[in-house]
């Protein structure tokens, strides 16, 4: 017993370490690959993503993720429990089912983990969170997400998505194109920013007319 409790803390250490070292590089380095686009490679599609610093980035994009993703990214400290219970007291009740997930969460996952697995990973994302909260700041998860969330099917990030539907890069986009990005970002798989139609269209022009308010009441001041 002593033995098999000795190698379960060994492994525990290994995996604290391992895992620090591995935030701690994507601090300063972009995250290369992740396990959800290494599942668009092995279900037969190509990846398509293009990093751009949130320095060269529109302003308007993290304004746009912001407004339709998480209104209290830069208040919070990794996770926000209010929209928690209240996406839990909807989904119980009958209500669109959504979830109640930060921008840190998702950035947790989408650079770290994969998409599904339940408890252990939702677990290990309240973990990852933690870590890029404390190690990295708001700024630079703002950056990881913009750059590594899926804007498309097989398209990551705000600048393959800007390329893919206007023709031209992220560092200059319209409130509209920004708002656009945003709203596909929930589903990306199933939505497109490009001639949206249905709640593509609705939210994303809603959204646009929330860069404004987020602009005005600092709500992005986290992340200038």
């Amino acid at each position: 017993m002593f033995i098999v409790l000795r190698w379960l803390l060994k492994a525990v250490l290994i995996f604290v370490a391992a895992s620090l070292l591995w935030v701690g590089i994507y601090r300063f380095v972009p995250p290369p690959f992740t396990f959800t686009m290494m599942g668009d490679v092995v279900g037969g599609r190509s990846v398509t993503k293009d990093w751009m610093s949130l320095s060269d980035m529109d302003p308007d994009m993290a304004r746009a993720a912001i407004a339709g993703e998480d209104s209290g990214f830069c208040q919070h400290h990794g996770f926000d429990f209010g929209a928690i219970a209240n996406a839990a007291w909807r989904n119980a009740h009958g209500g669109r089912i959504r979830g109640g997930s930060t921008i840190s969460q998702q950035t947790a996952k989408n650079a770290f983990l994969f998409q599904g697995g339940g408890y252990i990973r939702k677990a290990l994302e309240a973990y990852f969170t933690v870590l890029i909260e404390t190690l990295w700041g708001k700024r630079r998860i703002m950056e990881v997400y913009l750059n590594v969330a899926e804007t498309g099917i097989g398209t990551y990030g705000a600048n393959a998505g800007a390329i893919r539907y206007f023709g031209h890069d992220a560092s200059k986009l319209s409130p509209t194109e920004a708002a656009r990005i945003a709203a596909v970002l929930p589903l990306p798989k199933k939505r497109a920013a490009i001639d949206p139609r249905g709640f593509v269209r609705r939210h994303g022009n809603t959204l646009s007319r929330y860069v404004a308010v987020v602009r005005r009441n600092g709500m992005d001041a986290c992340v200038k």
